[in-house]
């Protein structure tokens, strides 16, 4: 796998600032971060910048559990089932977060969210279907930065709680 402009530090690689805090305080700041020439905003892109499977991206996608937002990590190649998110919170009604609320709650920008870094602290739901690879790669806080780590590290370095929410296939 090779690629252009990629750093092996947050420092200089293009992570968004925030999310280089984050490293460091995390004590993770020799942590690879990739930095792509294109747009990695879509799983679909940073897949095929990275050269790995659809699945092997992690998606940081906001929605609104009874307008209270809410951070679900989904892989990259199933939908949120927002059903199965409203039953492990216990909500109302989830609907996806508009950008600005997006935005307002992480700090960053659609296409960009990191699983962790967040202005505020959010509730935090990972689909158990990450566990299923060795590593994962997910946003740095731009829509051209992008970390490789293992699931069980990424879902403990988010705060997340393990479930399954995503779409069922027939």
């Amino acid at each position: 796998m090779t690629t252009t402009d990629t750093d092996t530090d947050s420092e200089g690689s293009g992570a968004h600032p925030r999310f280089a805090e984050a490293l460091r305080e995390l004590g993770l700041q020799s942590l690879e971060v990739r930095r792509f020439p294109d747009a990695t905003r879509t799983a679909a892109e940073a897949a095929a910048a990275l050269g790995c499977e659809l699945s092997e991206i992690c998606k940081s996608l906001i929605f609104a559990a009874d307008g209270v937002p809410v951070l679900v990590l989904m892989d990259g190649a199933s939908r949120v089932d927002l059903d199965r998110v409203r039953e492990a919170l216990g909500a109302e009604k989830v609907t996806r977060a508009k950008a600005d609320v997006v935005r307002e709650t992480t700090g960053y920008a659609i296409g960009g969210v990191p699983p962790f870094g967040h202005r505020t602290r959010t509730r935090v739901l990972a689909d158990r279907s990450l566990l299923d690879h060795d590593v994962v790669w997910a946003a740095a806080g731009t829509p051209y930065t992008v970390f490789p780590m293992q699931p069980k590290d990424l879902v403990a370095h988010a705060g997340a709680t393990l479930v399954d929410v995503r779409e069922r296939t027939s």
